[in-house]
Order: C-alpha cells, then structure tokens, then sequence
C-alpha cells in the first residue's frame, strides 16, 4: 500500500528533530553521518532531497556549554548564530565524503506568505537542485522576531513542501509514529484526515531540547494533506530509514489523503496564515462549497480581525467551522461596511467599488 500512495513521489523533503541530531545535548557527528549516508543513498535512486533541520540552537549551546532553558530570546538568537556555523560545518564535512555539496536557505514568514519572495525562493531551490547541490533548510533564527517568525521545523517544513513543489514530507524524529493510544505497541500506519480527535490525542512535547511536538507534527500533516500531498513520521534513529521508507517498507505513519493536488498558486494560498476571519451564511456557504462561485458580500454575516486587502482569511460557517481560505478583495474594515450588502450598494457604502466579490473565485480554496 505505502510503495503504491509514494510511486509518484520524486521530489521529498525531509525535517530532521533535534533530538535525532543530538547526543547529550550536542551534535553527534556519528547520527549527521548515518543522515548523509542515507540522503545519499536515496539520491542516487534519483530522488530529489531537500532538507530542514533543527539543532542549532542546541548546537551553540554545546559549544559554549551554555543551558538554552534559562536563556532569554536574544540570547538564544545568539547560540542559533554560532550552532548554524557548526552543524553547517558538520553537513559540509559528511556530505562532501558522498560526493554531495550542500547550500543553505535561511527562510520567514515573509518568504513564504509574501506571493514574489516565495517565487524568488522557489526559483533559488530549484537552481540549488539542478546544480546538484542539497539544499538544507532552517528557520533565521538569528535575527527573526515573533511578527515574521513561522515558529517551529515542523511547519516550516510544510512550508518547504509548498515552495519547492514537494510531493512527500518525511518527519524524522524520536517516536516511531503517531499513536492513538499510548498503551498501544505499534503508531498507526495509515491516517486520511485530521479530525479534532487526532489532534486531541497528539499531545504535546516532553523533550527537553525540541520545541516541536506531535501537536505540531499534526498541524504540519494537516497542511499537507490539504494541498493533496503526503507526509510520514518516522523514527529517526531507524538505520537508512529514508531508503526503507521509499523502498515501500512499513515504518511510521502515512499520511495521505483524497484531496486532489493544488496548483501552485492555490498550494501557497493553503499555507498562507489566515490574518482574519470572514463568516457567511448558509446561502454564501452552498455558492462556494457546491456551486463554486465567489463570495459576495450579501452572504456575510460577520467580520473578525483586522487585515488588509488582499490578505488570506478563513471563511467560515454560522457555527464557526472553516470551510475555505480566500484572499479578500477588501480590508477588514471595508468589509465591515459592505457586509449583508448587494454589490450595487458597495460604491454607495465605501465611495468606491474594487471588485462586486468579497472574494473571488479564482482566490478561494474550499475545504
């Protein structure tokens, strides 16, 4: 089954956890040596790998035996400066021994909502990927601040997939997969979708030195399977688990859905924070989800959060349930004022008149 669902896969990005890179709280050269030859080993069955890794914080902190736990946030960004260089330095060294030379990409927020900056990093990737050359990923944590900041590997991993057209994200970390019942010896192999259930029982992290947990990891795979691509979690101390994994073995969990795969476009809309939230009534809510029209703004009923025009917004039902994302036509406070209104009444309202939708189809993804 799982050789089946990764037949069509030929371009993977692969997280690895800081715990999978570390030992006793610094870099183990032997674990980044076992990730080269593995990554190695699956290029050379013609799979593209790019890769996003934690550690560098931890890293620094090792180097100048320091404890991150009691350090405040510009002094971290100070350890992640002096942990890039070295686990850097470590990836240069164990991958220049299998022939592969590596770049790296130091990605925000902004590179990726922002629809130009996120073209400009697709097109460095994939140069980065013709040259033959891995590309490995981290977030800038050096100088990014909480308003730019995607916070976790585990969603800029997600992230990663969109921007570079991925069609498998491989999350290796210390579990072997997602469990529904702790007492229960073996992770599920295969989820669909992720009900509130999954992510009820996804818990959250107990380790020391990672920030991401398996709540993380979920909304990461919820991302994923959104845009109709597919995800596993896998433990990362698995000797050659990439290769096993893509060699059809049953290890961690799949995640894989029904949902077609988007066009890039609409891909990147799905990744997009949602800055404010749009709720319409039954009648917008049958428009958009069975007869694919646009949002007009008579099928509004409330406006929450301010945003600018042309700012991604969920859309959602009188009960509070998202049912599609959409880049909105109007501010939030232009809305707030158009809202129940028929588009004749739009020009009337405002002095002016962009477009007669609230959001246009072409702009709108449906859940």
């Amino acid at each position: 089954m799982k050789a089946k669902v990764l037949s069509d896969v030929n371009r993977i990005v692969i997280k690895i956890g800081t715990t999978s890179l570390t030992d006793n709280g610094v870099i183990s050269e032997n674990k980044i040596k076992l990730l080269a030859d593995d990554i190695a080993s699956v290029r050379e069955k013609g799979y593209e790998v790019i890769l996003v890794s934690s550690g560098a914080v931890t890293a620094g902190a090792g180097d100048l035996n320091l404890k991150k736990e009691f350090l405040n946030i510009p002094q971290k960004q100070a350890l992640a400066a002096v942990g890039q260089t070295i686990l850097m330095n470590e990836y240069r060294k164990h991958f220049a021994k299998k022939g592969i030379k590596v770049g790296q990409i130091l990605l925000t927020e902004d590179d990726v909502k922002n629809r130009k900056r996120f073209l400009n990093a697709r097109n460095t990737f994939n140069t980065l990927l013709q040259m033959g050359i891995l590309p490995i990923v981290n977030e800038n944590d050096s100088v990014v601040v909480n308003e730019i900041k995607i916070g976790d590997n585990d969603t800029l991993s997600a992230h990663v997939v969109s921007v570079t057209d991925s069609q498998l994200l491989i999350l290796l970390t210390d579990k072997d997969g997602f469990y529904w019942d702790l007492s229960d010896p073996k992770p599920i192999e295969t989820i669909n979708c992720i009900t509130n259930e999954v992510i009820k029982r996804a818990g959250g992290s107990n380790s020391s030195h990672g920030i991401g947990g398996m709540v993380t990891k979920i909304r990461a795979a919820d991302m994923i399977l959104k845009c109709g691509e597919k995800m596993i979690i896998a433990r990362g101390s698995e000797r050659n688990v990439i290769g096993r994994i893509m060699a059809g073995e049953k290890l961690g969990t799949l995640f894989a859905g029904e949902n077609k795969k988007m066009p890039s476009r609409k891909k990147w809309l799905a990744m997009s924070k949602a800055k404010g939230i749009i709720i319409i009534d039954d009648g917008a809510c049958l428009a958009l989800t069975k007869g694919k029209k646009s949002l007009l703004p008579s099928g509004i009923v409330k406006i929450e959060g301010s945003f600018d025009m042309a700012s991604p917004v969920d859309i959602c039902d009188t009960k509070g349930n998202i049912i599609a994302k959409g880049l909105s036509n109007y501010s939030g406070g232009e809305l707030e004022l158009i809202k129940g209104k028929s588009t004749k009444e739009i020009e009337k309202m405002t002095g002016y008149k962009y477009m007669d939708e609230a959001v246009h189809r072409d702009n709108i993804i449906v859940f």
